[in-house]
């Protein structure tokens, strides 16, 4: 396979680029894609008196997985390109899983391995299929671009982010968007003219666009749906509000304008830790005064509490000593202060109280050098004018 073959599979970010052989093209480089799964029963053998499944899982374009009944006598390994049943034709795509695993991964997806209405592999794929497949591939840009100018001339509110050819090249789906319900039909009559295949509409969400066209996220890296992720679980505002983030819309929403799915990562561990803090509904009551619960650190597991009279100071104490207090107010005691020793306030962004460097450090101009005001300028020239010249 040639370099601009190559390169129009590099370029989707969807397909392996293919390795250089000499005689056979159905060798593809496995573990570049998000798509590809890990065999961990790979050198382990069947239980005595199983067979192997004859069930294969085949990978295609974007998130698009799916299971296939692969005949006895087609010995099929990961990596293999094959010609799979479709409906209409058929279809090419890259075997993913092979062997006992798939079982387990289709008991995983709920989905029954003795079903008759799986479809088949038909063979491995071969050198026709495999030029036209990529012939294929090459013309779904020019595809996306067109369609994109043919809905706009229909005055449609709809954006289409991605085309899909068959391997056949018999029939394309388009990827869009809306937030309305879209009359496409009269759509559909003019790319089946412009473009000679079947076409089928597919709606996907706000999150699905933007793993299909990617980008770079706040952190600076490629974004997580767009590289790695495939499954999307709803983010809710609780699972900010548990990590103690600041409920800002531009900071928490990524660029399919969601809440970022990062969010949930680390929303168990934080969920963990908070079984052991104590109620922070309750006061803590001393001889100083009442104090109220104003923040926390989770992580450090540190808790902020501030008197009623003097708000602006809080002080920072550990969760075993909130505990503590908590324990001797329910036995009528009292102690002398929040941490029995004199704590000077906490004065960080995050806990409210006014910082002397706070307004340097928000400021965008804290870098740039300051300018001499103009009223200066001139009053020093007027005094250098009225000044005598020195006798000789």
């Amino acid at each position: 396979m040639d370099k601009n073959n190559q390169q129009a599979f590099l370029s989707r970010g969807c397909y392996c680029a293919p390795q250089p052989h000499t005689q056979q093209l159905d060798v593809f480089r496995h573990g570049c894609n998000k798509l590809d799964a890990f065999d961990w029963l790979q050198n382990i053998r069947a239980p005595g008196g199983n067979e192997s499944s004859e069930v294969v899982e085949v990978r295609f374009k974007n998130s698009r997985k799916d299971f296939f009944r692969a005949p006895p006598e087609l010995e099929l390994k990961t990596g293999d390109i094959v010609a799979v049943e479709a409906s209409p034709g058929h279809d090419i795509g890259i075997v993913t899983l092979t062997g006992e695993v798939v079982r387990l991964q289709m008991k995983t997806k709920q989905a029954d391995p003795g079903d008759e209405e799986l479809k088949k592999v038909y063979r491995k794929a071969k050198v026709s299929d495999i030029e036209k497949w990529v012939t294929a591939v090459k013309q779904e840009d020019a595809t996306m671009h067109q369609s994109r100018e043919i809905a706009s001339s229909l005055n449609l509110e709809m954006k289409i982010s991605d085309v899909e050819y068959q391997g056949d090249r018999t029939k394309a789906t388009f990827y869009y968007t809306a937030d309305d319900r879209v009359d496409f039909r009269e759509l559909i009559r003019v790319l089946a003219d412009a473009f000679g295949v079947r076409i089928e509409m597919r709606q996907i969400g706000m999150r699905q666009e933007a793993s299909r066209l990617g980008g770079i996220g706040s952190c600076g890296r490629e974004l997580c749906c767009a590289s790695w992720l495939t499954k999307f679980k709803s983010v809710s505002t609780n699972s900010a509000r548990t990590q103690q983030l600041s409920l800002n819309p531009q900071k928490l929403a990524g660029q399919c304008s969601k809440l970022k799915c990062c969010i949930n990562y680390e929303n168990s561990c934080y969920l963990d830790i908070l079984k052991d803090f104590p109620d922070t509904e309750k006061g803590l009551v001393t001889n100083k005064g009442t104090a109220v619960f104003q923040k926390m650190d989770v992580l450090k597991r540190l808790m902020g509490y501030s008197y009623k009279d003097n708000p602006g100071y809080v002080v920072m104490i550990p969760v075993e000593r909130v505990r503590e207090i908590l324990e001797m107010n329910a036995e009528n005691k009292q102690p002398d202060d929040l941490t029995g020793e004199e704590t000077m306030p906490d004065t960080s962004p995050q806990s409210g109280f006014p910082s002397e460097n706070n307004n340097l450090e928000d400021s965008l101009t804290r870098f740039d050098k300051p300018q001499k005001s103009r009223k200066n300028k001139r009053r020093r020239k007027k005094a250098k004018g009225h000044r005598k010249p020195a006798s000789e």
